[in-house]
């Protein structure tokens, strides 16, 4: 039987790009780690990582084998959370992925309620669009993760998630303070149709919505400034840059000088979700803080009421 720990390191090799960076994130020497893999590699009885200037890169075979650690160590690593969740929620870890709009409100908020109630669970959060969030999901990297999609551009079903409906947000159009629509209470988005846009970059869902609720108005939107972060997309657009749509939770935060316009007939909707690997895996911590970001959702939803009115 294949030793994990020699799994790891292969794992931390391949993901760290260097024996010594592998080394560094192990807290163990660079022979150490060389040894680790020449054994390993003896094992399988082929080679598993190539050795080449410019770094190591996994063989064939050593892809296959990443590929099938990763998934026994998040198995092993979700029986060992459960072990300490025997105990209840006295102590344990939680670590949690979200996405910025997502942390800075829903989230900050649910964290804060968590570690009132439940101080002997370490809580840890980092930030990653929901293309790199599942994935790391399902490798085990994290136990709840706070993602989000759009009802023209949904999540596919996967059976080994179980997702929780959060809060839905309605998106609005960003025009600059001067813009010649910027007075109205709703447009058509076809009354667009010749302004410089702003959106996501690469193929994240949020270039996705841009682009289909553009072509749904039945028009290719001219795409001149790029970002993920909707702070960048705001100061963009108050210097007169271009128009965005930008969802309820970026507008809670503080933002520049822009005007808000609701889109007709039928705008756009961000649903934010919790994920967890399939409910019959979720640790009581886990389970915990979905209840605790649904509650949170639903008291920022009804905060959103009145300015929605």
């Amino acid at each position: 039987m294949l030793d994990l720990k020699r799994l790891r390191v292969l794992r931390a090799v391949s993901e760290r790009g260097s024996f010594s960076a592998a080394a560094d994130e192990l807290y163990v020497s660079q022979s150490a780690v060389s040894q680790q893999i020449a054994t390993l590699e003896a094992e399988v009885g082929e080679p598993l990582i190539l050795r080449l200037r410019s770094g190591p890169v996994l063989t064939d075979a050593g892809r296959v084998l990443v590929a099938h650690a990763e998934s026994a160590m998040a198995r092993l690593e979700q029986a060992e959370r459960e072990l300490a969740a025997l105990s209840g929620l006295e102590a344990g870890e939680l670590r949690m992925v979200s996405f910025a709009s997502a942390s800075a409100t829903i989230v900050t908020r649910a964290i804060s309620r968590f570690r009132d109630a439940h101080p002997g669970i370490r809580v840890s959060l980092t930030e990653a669009e929901p293309e790199d969030a599942l994935p790391a999901l399902r490798r085990g990297r994290f136990d709840v993760a706070v993602v989000y999609d759009f009802e023209i551009h949904p999540f596919a079903v996967d059976p080994d998630l179980a997702m929780t409906q959060v809060i839905d947000e309605r998106m609005h159009l960003a025009l600059p303070p001067g813009h010649r629509l910027a007075g109205c209470e709703a447009v058509e988005l076809a009354e667009l149709a010749d302004e410089s846009w702003l959106c996501g970059t690469g193929e994240t869902s949020c270039r996705q919505l841009t682009l289909r609720s553009c072509e749904r108005a039945g028009f290719v939107p001219d795409v001149a400034y790029e970002s993920n972060d909707y702070s960048v997309e705001q100061a963009l657009i108050s210097a007169g840059m271009g128009v965005s749509l930008i969802p309820d939770l970026a507008l809670m935060l503080p933002s520049p000088d822009i005007a808000i316009v609701e889109v007709v007939p039928d705008p756009p909707v961000r649903r934010v979700w919790a994920a967890t690997l399939d409910a019959g895996a979720r640790s009581p911590a886990a389970s915990a803080m979905v209840e605790t970001l649904v509650a949170s959702g639903a008291e920022i939803a009804a905060e959103m009421l009145p300015a929605a009115a």
